[in-house]
C-alpha cells in the first residue's frame, strides 16, 4: 500500500507541532490504539483517516486564504500590514477580537474580516481617529 494519500491529506491540515507527533496520534486514533504505525493499519482504517482528513473543515491552504483576506481589510483600513506589532495590536482590541492574530483559527479569521468589513463600510479609517471612539460613534460596539 502507498502513503501518498495519507501524506498530501496531512500536509493540508494546519499543524502546530511536530508533523510526525500528528501523523502517530491520527493513526493511533484511527486504529482504536492498536498501532502508530501506517504500515500496521488496515485498508479500511486507511481510507478512514485519509477520508476524514481530506473532507476536514479547513486545513493549512484555507488558514493561508482567511490571513491574506484579514490583512487585506486591515491594509484598506490604513493598518500598518508590514509591522506585525501593529497588527497584534490592533487585534487585541477586545472591541477587534481580543487575542493577536497568529492565535486566530480559519473561522476566527473569517468572523473578523466580517468586522473588518463592517468598519470599512462606516468610513472609518486609521487617520480618522479611534476605532474605540469611531465605533462608539457608529454603533458598533456589539461586534463581537
Amino acid at each position: 500500500m502507498s502513503f501518498g494519500r495519507f501524506y498530501k491529506a496531512l500536509g493540508t491540515l494546519a499543524c502546530h507541532g511536530s508533523r510526525d507527533e500528528l501523523k502517530k496520534m491520527l493513526v493511533w486514533q484511527y486504529t482504536g490504539g492498536r498501532t502508530t504505525s501506517l504500515k500496521e493499519m488496515t485498508y479500511k482504517e486507511y481510507q478512514a483517516v485519509c477520508t476524514a482528513m481530506e473532507t476536514r473543515g479547513y486545513g493549512r491552504e484555507e488558514l493561508r486564504r482567511q490571513r491574506s483576506i484579514a490583512l487585506k481589510l486591515m491594509q484598506q483600513l490604513g493598518i500598518d500590514t508590514t509591522d506585525w506589532g501593529c497588527i497584534n495590536n490592533f487585534c487585541r482590541n477586545p472591541k477587534i477580537s481580543g487575542k493577536a492574530f497568529a492565535e486566530h483559527s480559519a473561522d476566527e479569521l473569517e468572523a473578523l474580516s466580517g468586522k473588518l468589513r463592517k468598519i470599512k463600510r462606516t468610513g472609518w479609517q486609521r487617520n480618522k481617529g479611534s476605532l474605540l471612539s469611531n465605533a462608539m460613534e457608529n454603533g458598533l460596539t456589539g461586534m463581537n
